[in-house]
């Protein structure tokens, strides 16, 4: 029998119907992993930096860490500072199980204002300093308490080991170990180095689970010209003198007068850096660039040194110092009475103007010389420019052009009133007459480097100021003023010195000088016949006395005699006695024992001590026993091995430095020397 018919289509019916819903289904599938599809690819690609930023955030912190700063080290390689790992301690406060309690411990543990760290932990969830390079107590309480959410980072810390030795050349950093004075800031970029960075990564119960670092580029490290023996020694010196005297402060600069070297660069008052928080404005000054003063007497130097460079005066003539008094346009300038009566104040040769320090002679070798000329000469020497070393600050001085200068200004510039200058260009003219007359540049830096290895920077000349035989002669009369004039405190055992003294009045607020306030000065370099070291030394208001001679050569004298020994420098040969009448009682001579060099003994003879008439101005005696006498040539240009020949053959002792051909010389050539006598001469290339 055939099936019946309602029945398969009944079949056929519930199949499409499954068909469909499959299909359906099917569609719903393929439409919902599309979708999917997109929202993943939306995830993962078009919006992925976005979320990988949120994720990162949750999972992980980022601390930047201060490099490595470079460390500074003296011209032996001794740190006068370093950066040492310390510990720094940070918060995570949504760690924190009670922070306001915590905050109460850390507060106690690290000296800090609890209501401050509380704000701090309810201002960040996620990370908060607590407090930056802690000392070892105060990590080691901290880790005592053992508080969750509280960790500890390795940061460098600034540390001065010398403490305030050379403290207001070097400087000091803040808490980001930024430079914030002296070198630490002038250097900053060189010795900060790059950051570095800590990782710190978190689960979902923000738990740690990994953690790395990157500590950056260590900063470079510098090498100074300052030496820390030498730095000592004149730091000593000039506070025990400051302590002394009572006086407001001080400055002293020794100086290689060969290359432009500092040696040692002396503030006082000083401070210590590594808490140059509690110290005042005035004790970080860095008296030798930014402390402008007038120099008083001791810048006759450049007043007498352009006169006889520019010839319109001799050592040996005679200038008529009108008994110690001169007008110039309405105003008298007189001698100092104390150190030249009136009834002796007639004529005086250049030697002695400069050796007993004459206004009236210092003036009228100026008004020789004219506005122009004169200022032109100050200026080649210096004056008026920033000598551009290394250090913030530095001041370029007073220096007003003739145009504006009055009737009496030619007089006032040369015997050191009207004109401001800074510590630092009075060594730089002083080291140029002790080398031979060359104007150096000079440096504080000797190099900078990363690794071990380095080279000096090469030392630099700014210009020539006064020719060589113009330089021998001054480095005499200078001399002269040491052996007999106002600088005798300055007379060193066993080398000679030649330097000036100078007492300057200071103007007042009311724009009038001072008769109580005074700056009390001497700059000088030793040894004579091959100088050194070249030393300036001045005290600012000193009571109790107020002359160069008295308060600040006697500090010269310390700080020379020590530094000489410490650097073995070979003492003058050889020395000869000099005799002088009853009638020459200046007060270097009153002892017969007090020798001079040799080399120089000649030319002493011939800086006689004041009289009244010349009778008793020839009453010295002849050096005795000098022997054979010989006559020194000029070795301009020639080599080491041609001058040490010559020198030979005439029985002559050399003493060379540098190297390339013959520059400088001392004494001058034409000079008449014994036998065995000690020649100096400086070799340029």
């Amino acid at each position: 029998m055939p099936r019946p018919v309602t029945r398969d289509r009944s079949k056929q019916d519930e199949s499409l119907s499954i068909l469909r819903r499959s299909a359906m289904l099917a569609v719903g599938c393929i439409f919902w992993m599309l979708l999917i599809a997109a929202r993943l690819y939306d995830l993962q690609v078009i919006d992925y930096v976005e979320w990988l930023g949120r994720a990162q955030r949750q999972q992980q912190r980022t601390i930047e860490l201060a490099p490595q700063r470079g460390t500074i080290y003296d011209s032996s390689e001794r740190p006068l500072a370093m950066s040492l790992p310390v510990d720094s301690i940070y918060a995570v406060p949504s760690h924190l199980d009670d922070p306001a309690h915590e905050a109460h411990l850390l507060a106690a543990a690290l000296g800090l204002e609890v209501s401050d760290l509380e704000g701090r932990f309810e201002t960040s969830r996620s990370f908060c300093w607590v407090k930056r390079k802690v000392t070892s107590k105060e990590s080691a309480r901290v880790r005592a308490l053992d508080l969750k959410g509280i960790y500890f980072q390795k940061e460098p810390k600034r540390f001065y080991p010398m403490k305030d030795l050379a403290a207001n050349v070097i400087g000091y950093v803040g808490m980001d170990d930024q430079g914030l004075a002296g070198l630490e800031y002038s250097l900053n970029s060189e010795l900060q180095g790059q950051p570095g960075h800590a990782l710190v990564m978190e689960d979902a119960l923000r738990r740690t689970f990994r953690s790395k670092s990157d500590l950056g580029q260590p900063g470079m490290n510098v090498e100074l010209t300052i030496d820390a023996g030498i730095q000592y020694i004149a730091q000593s010196a000039l506070d025990a003198a400051v302590q002394k005297w009572h006086a407001a402060g001080g400055v002293a600069i020794v100086q290689n007068p060969n290359t432009g070297d500092i040696l040692a660069m002396v503030s006082e008052p000083t401070f210590d850096p590594n808490h140059f928080g509690e110290s005042s404005a005035n004790s970080r000054m860095d008296r030798a660039i930014e402390w402008i003063y007038e120099p008083g007497s001791v810048f006759k130097l450049v007043t007498v040194s352009s006169a006889l460079q520019a010839g319109v005066a001799q050592p040996d003539d005679y200038i008529d110092c009108q008994m110690g008094a001169i007008r110039l346009g309405g105003r008298i300038i007189h001698d100092d009475p104390g150190v030249i009566p009136h009834d002796r104040a007639g004529p005086l040769t250049v030697r002695q103007v400069l050796a007993y320090s004459s206004d009236v002679g210092a003036v009228k070798l100026a008004l020789r010389l004219g506005e122009d000329r004169f200022y032109n000469d100050i200026r080649k020497f210096g004056f008026g420019s920033k000598t551009d070393i290394s250090l913030p600050g530095e001041e370029r001085g007073l220096l007003m052009p003739p145009d504006r200068w009055s009737g009496v200004s030619i007089g006032e510039f040369a015997i050191g009133q009207g004109i401001g200058v800074t510590a630092l260009q009075l060594v730089d003219a002083y080291s140029a007459i002790a080398n031979g007359g060359m104007l150096l540049q000079p440096r504080i830096i000797k190099a900078i480097f990363r690794g071990e290895t380095h080279e000096a920077l090469p030392a630099q000349w700014r210009c020539r100021v006064v020719s060589p035989q113009t330089s021998a002669t001054m480095r005499q009369m200078l001399q002269g003023v040491v052996a007999y004039g106002t600088g005798t405190a300055a007379q060193l055992d066993g080398y000679s010195s030649a330097g000036k003294t100078g007492t300057a009045e200071k103007v007042g607020p009311n724009g009038r000088y001072s008769h109580q306030n005074y700056v009390a000065s001497f700059i000088g370099f030793a040894p004579v016949t091959h100088p050194a070291l070249t030393i300036l030394v001045s005290v600012d208001t000193p009571r109790g006395s107020i002359y160069g001679a008295e308060v600040a050569a006697p500090v010269w004298n310390e700080i020379a005699q020590q530094s000489l020994s410490y650097l073995n420098v070979p003492h003058d040969q050889p020395v000869v006695p000099l005799k002088l009448t009853a009638a020459e009682k200046q007060p270097a001579w009153q002892e017969t024992s007090r020798t001079v060099s040799a080399v120089s003994a000649s030319h002493l003879l011939e800086l006689d001590p004041i009289g009244p008439s010349a009778e008793k101005e020839s009453q010295t005696t002849q050096v005795l026993d000098t022997g054979p006498l010989v006559t020194v040539p000029d070795f301009s240009g020639l080599d080491e091995r041609k001058v040490a020949n010559e020198c030979e053959v005439l029985g002559l002792e050399l003493d060379l430095s540098g190297s390339g051909l013959a520059a400088t010389q001392t004494p001058a050539p034409g000079t008449k020397l014994p036998q065995g006598s000690h020649v100096g001469v400086f070799f340029a290339r």
